[in-house]
């Protein structure tokens, strides 16, 4: 199982980045994706979920209007279009994908993109 994500950069304030994440050695169709964060000296954070078809998303109040979760079941492939970025959004961003079959609750994790904003 591999999570990958690519994207992650240093970008000024009020630009924008794209984050991918791209899934191998599981039945990505059938998971749940999602994007969390990490803070120097901070929790790691849910930044914004998609079910598996894609037909429900859901994101935290910090980044409603400026980000947008998405994903390609064809590619494998789930995207986090950052908008408007903030210097607070600076974080690790990682790829997590989950679900639960059976009461058994799989979930994976990627190694995670540095997202850098700053003048």
């Amino acid at each position: 199982v591999q999570l990958v994500e690519s994207g992650g950069g240093l970008v000024q304030p009020g630009g924008s980045l794209r984050l991918s994440c791209a899934a191998s050695g599981f039945t990505f169709s059938s998971y749940s994706m999602s994007w969390y964060r990490q803070a120097p000296g901070k929790e790691r954070e849910l930044v914004a979920v998609i079910t598996s078809a894609g037909g429900s998303k859901q994101y935290a109040d910090s980044v409603k209007g400026r980000f947008t979760i998405s994903r390609d079941n064809a590619k494998n492939t789930v995207y986090l279009q950052m908008n408007s970025l903030k210097p607070e959004d600076t974080a690790v961003y990682y790829c997590n994908g989950y679900r639960t079959r059976l009461g058994t609750r799989y979930t994976y994790w990627g190694q995670g993109t540095q997202v850098t904003v700053s003048s």
